[in-house]
């Protein structure tokens, strides 16, 4: 059975930081490109970072670049999201996702910045 659960989420102010995990389960983790996407109320689901197989190569959406980190570490079937400086426009619920012929998604968690 597929899994991906994130943690890490909650309230935090603004100039704070969180960092997110997401743990997967039932697929070869390390042959698959991680994602982290967030979706605000109202708004589509973005992309904000995405991190490749074998490479480690990394990409980032303009808003987030230079305050957000994503890493994985492939024996411990896991991808992160640092995140610091956090912004008021950054509250969402963030997802991980898995992607190579097959695409899997978490079940979200939910990031608040707010004073």
């Amino acid at each position: 059975q597929v899994q991906l659960v994130e943690s890490g989420g909650g309230l935090v102010q603004p100039g704070g930081s969180l960092k997110l995990s997401c743990t997967a389960s039932g697929f070869g983790f390390r042959d698959y490109l991680m994602s982290w996407y967030r979706q605000a109320p109202g708004k589509e689901r973005e992309l904000v970072a995405y991190i490749a197989q074998v490479t480690g190569t990394t990409n980032y959406a303009g808003s987030v670049k230079g305050r957000f980190t994503i890493s994985r570490d492939d024996a411990k079937n896991t991808v992160y999201l640092q995140m610091n400086s956090l912004k008021p426009e950054d509250t969402a619920v963030y997802y991980c996702n898995a992607l190579l012929i097959q695409e899997y998604w978490g079940q979200g968690t939910q990031v608040t910045v707010s004073s």
